[in-house]
C-alpha cells in the first residue's frame, strides 16, 4: 500500500556473499558490511548476488544501484538500461532480467472476495467485513495462527506459480494492512504471517521483499525478508530506514516529479530508483509516465 495520500497502482491482482553475509548478521548491524559492497561495486560487479542460508536456501537477491521498472499494472518491453522489473503474478517474467512477483498477500481482491471462506475475512465486533475503503479490498484474518496458516495456503499457492513462471523474487503486497484494521490486526500479526510466506519463498528458491512499512524494517532478520520495495520513500524520508535495514536492496518507486528529485538527490547512486504514474499504466496511455532522472 502506497505512504498516506498516494493512489495504489491500479491493475490486475494486483546475495552479499555467504561469508560477508554471516558476519553482518553475527554483528547485528549492516555498518560492517559497506566495504564488501562498495568494493564490489567498485569492481563493475552489480550482478544479483546468490545468498545460502539454513532458512533460506539458495536466494538470488537484486542488484544494488540498477535499473528498474515497475509493470503491475500490465507487462511490455522493458526500457533500456532496465535490470529489474517487478510484474504481476499474472503476467510473465522479463527474459534476462531480475524478476519480481507481485501478490496481494494482506488483502482480498475485491473480484476474489467470494472465493475466500468467509471466516478468513476479518470481521468486525458486528460480524462486518473490515474494508481498505481506497481499494473495496476486505482485509484477511490473520489474527490466530490457525487462519495465519490457512491464508498462507493460498498465498503461498501464488508463490508457487510465480516460482514455475521462473520469477526470482517475490513482492507481498499491504504488509501494513493491520494499521487499517480497525486495531483489530497487530503489527506481530502481520510479521507472524510474513514469516510463514518468506519461509516458502524461500524454501522455492525465491527471494522476497518487505512491501513498504518502514515501521518493521526493523523486523527483518527475524521475519526473512530479503530487500525491499517502497513506494515514495524519497518524497516521505523513509529511503535511510530501508537503506539501512537491507544494505541498499531497495527499490524505489516514486510517484511525483518533486519525490524523484529527493530520492535521486540523497540516494540516487545507491538505490534503484523510478518514477511511475500512478496508475502504472503501459506505453500508449495518455497517463503514461516513466522517469528515472
Amino acid at each position: 500500500m502506497p505512504p498516506k495520500g498516494v493512489t495504489r497502482a491500479a491493475g490486475p491482482a494486483a546475495a552479499v556473499g555467504a561469508t560477508v553475509l554471516a558476519v553482518c548478521l553475527a554483528l547485528s548491524t549492516l555498518v560492517g558490511c559497506d566495504s564488501a559492497r562498495d568494493a564490489g561495486q567498485a569492481s563493475g560487479n552489480t550482478r544479483p548476488e546468490t545468498r545460502t542460508s539454513p532458512k533460506s536456501g539458495a536466494v538470488r537477491l537484486p542488484p544494488r544501484h540498477a535499473g528498474f521498472d515497475y509493470q503491475i499494472g500490465g507487462s511490455y518491453p522493458p526500457p533500456p538500461g532496465v535490470r529489474i522489473v517487478s510484474r504481476d503474478r499474472s503476467d510473465s517474467p522479463a527474459p534476462g532480467l531480475y524478476n519480481i512477483c507481485y501478490v496481494n498477500a494482506f488483502q482480498a481482491q475485491p473480484a476474489e472476495r467470494g472465493s475466500w471462506p468467509a471466516d478468513l475475512l476479518l470481521r468486525d465486533a458486528h460480524g462486518g467485513v473490515v474494508i481498505d475503503e481506497d481499494w473495496n479490498e476486505p482485509l484477511l484474518d490473520i489474527r490466530t495462527a490457525d487462519k495465519r496458516r490457512r491464508v498462507a495456503e493460498r498465498v503461498n499457492g501464488w508463490i508457487d506459480g510465480c516460482a514455475a513462471k521462473g520469477f526470482d523474487a517475490v513482492e507481498p503486497d499491504n504488509y501494513d494492512s493491520y494499521s487499517r484494521s480497525r486495531h483489530l490486526l497487530t503489527a506481530a500479526d502481520a510479521t507472524a504471517f510474513v514469516t510463514l510466506l518468506s519461509r516458502h519463498a524461500h524454501a522455492r528458491h525465491l527471494a522476497i521483499a518487505q512491501k513498504n512499512t518502514a515501521e518493521l524494517a526493523g523486523q527483518r532478520e527475524r521475519t526473512g525478508l530479503d530487500f525491499a520495495v517502497t513506494e515514495e520513500c524519497g518524497q516521505y524520508d523513509e529511503c535511510e530506514l530501508y537503506a539501512k535495514a537491507f544494505d541498499d536492496r531497495v527499490v524505489d518507486i516514486e510517484y511525483t516529479d518533486s519525490g524523484l528529485r529527493k530520492a535521486l538527490a540523497r540516494w540516487g547512486e545507491r538505490l534503484s530508483i523510478v518514477r511511475r504514474d500512478v496508475g502504472v499504466s503501459t506505453p500508449g496511455s495518455a497517463s503514461y509516465v516513466r522517469r528515472v532522472r
